[in-house]
């Protein structure tokens, strides 16, 4: 004899598949809730892993604090730093030279290509505290010295740069003497015609000068936009081409925990003062970061809806089974069954169908999850296009990270949403009374 209480050895056995249309309904519901469960188990984890993989690669290759004097350039920045370092906090600082420039190509044959990246000046002693690239250097090595120039991989692709290569450099400031330079020689053209006289010499004509750089190095730091958009040159070059002298645009601060960044920053704000502004990692990739927390936010709420059409298609089930069973009902009544056991038999039907849809989408979610990136490579081959471009994504992997609150906090619903379908024929089929349910019987 079975020590199952009736009620749920009821529901069992109803569950059981027959040729009916309830069981259809019953069948696409835990259809319904495993990929929804499945489905938003692989969104959250995706987004998950995107959100992680965002923060290393920012904490990884960005400056956790960035200490600046608005508006003008900080002349004698060494006490400042020592004073930073003082912090308990701190784990590293180094002064920060950074400007965007216009590279162009020298090769050997046809036109050189020009681009616009962020040079950053850098003190090789210091940058193995501060960033992870000498330890991401994929080609050449990590030497920036007398012009020396370190270039990401996919900035090195677009250009078709190898270690060797020469490039020119020109910093704003060349830009604006190169245009001024124009102006000028129009002038005199426009001069000479007036004046009926022949053009100036073309010797008189613009010349720029651009510092010419080696590539010594190409690095990998594993995100598509810094490897794309980011070069790096030592600290005294890169003062001397945005004429900076022994000024620097600001400090980088590198902490122990960088989540600690907005605390250190007030620590540091009354210590230098108001002409000093202290910007977190968090501010200056607040615009990024926040998409993907609404983005994760907006995923979850438009997925939910496929466990409430789960949830309907069990409401509709039960009502149908609910009107099937009217004279088994009558039967229970009448042989001395509660309004309560009976409400309860069908609410454990809609419960045992939302555990069943759980499970396997649980199962579902896991093993998707599991072989992610070789499914996607398979979809690549299959489609002939990229499903996610590094170019677009910044990651050649698909990113995943398991978190279990998410995973309780999905599966957990799902199962509330399934039970509470079953609510209204549930009472419903406790509410019956014995004489209607058995006049026609």
């Amino acid at each position: 004899m079975s020590r199952l209480p009736f009620e749920l050895l009821l529901a069992l056995r109803y569950l059981r598949p027959k040729r009916t249309f309830v069981s259809v309904i019953t069948l696409i519901s835990v259809l319904g809730v495993a990929l929804g469960v499945a489905v938003l188990i692989i969104v959250m984890s995706v987004m998950s892993g995107f959100d992680r993989q965002l923060r290393e690669k920012i904490l990884g290759f960005n400056p956790h604090l960035t200490v600046s004097e608005p508006g003008r350039t900080m002349d004698n920045y060494a006490p400042i730093m020592a004073m930073i370092s003082s912090n308990k906090n701190v784990r590293a600082v180094a002064p920060l030279v950074r400007e965007q420039v216009l590279v162009e190509t020298e090769p050997q044959n046809g036109q050189g290509q020009v681009a616009a990246p962020w040079l950053r000046g850098i003190v090789p002693r210091l940058e193995k505290r501060i960033s992870i690239l000498p330890s991401s250097i994929i080609a050449g090595k990590f030497d920036v010295k007398d012009r020396g120039l370190l270039i990401g991989t996919e900035f090195a692709r677009n250009m078709e740069l190898h270690v060797g290569d020469r490039v020119m450099v020109y910093s704003p400031n060349d830009l604006k003497k190169i245009q001024q330079q124009y102006r000028q020689r129009q002038k005199e053209l426009r001069r000479a015609r007036e004046q009926g006289r022949p053009p100036p010499p073309e010797s008189e004509s613009i010349t720029p000068i651009a510092p010419e750089f080696d590539v010594r190095g190409i690095f990998d730091v594993g995100y598509y936009e810094y490897n794309a958009l980011v070069i790096m040159t030592s600290l005294e070059d890169a003062q001397d081409l945005y004429d900076l002298d022994n000024s620097v645009h600001g400090i980088i601060v590198m902490l122990h925990d960088p989540y600690k960044a907005p605390q250190v920053k007030k620590q540091l704000m009354a210590e230098l003062g108001p002409d000093y502004e202290v910007t977190t990692w968090m501010q200056e990739n607040k615009s990024l970061l926040g998409a993907l927390v609404v983005e994760k936010n907006v995923m979850f709420y438009l997925l939910f809806f496929i466990m409430i059409v789960a949830a309907l298609c069990i409401l509709s089930a039960l009502i149908t089974f609910v009107v099937q069973k009217t004279r088994e009902i009558g039967m229970l009544k009448a042989l001395g069954a509660a309004d309560l056991q009976v409400s309860l038999l069908f609410l454990s039907q809609s419960a045992l169908v939302g555990v069943i849809g759980v499970l396997a989408g649980y199962g579902l979610g896991m093993l998707a999850l599991a072989y992610r990136n070789e499914f996607l490579h398979l979809m690549d081959r299959l489609t002939g296009f990229q499903l996610f471009p590094v170019s677009i994504y910044g990651f050649s992997e698909l990113p995943a990270m398991i978190i279990p609150r998410d995973v309780i906090l999905i599966c957990g619903s799902a199962l509330i949403i399934c039970t509470l379908g079953g609510v209204i024929p549930a009472w419903l089929a406790g509410r019956l009374k014995p004489v209607e349910a058995l006049r026609y019987e």
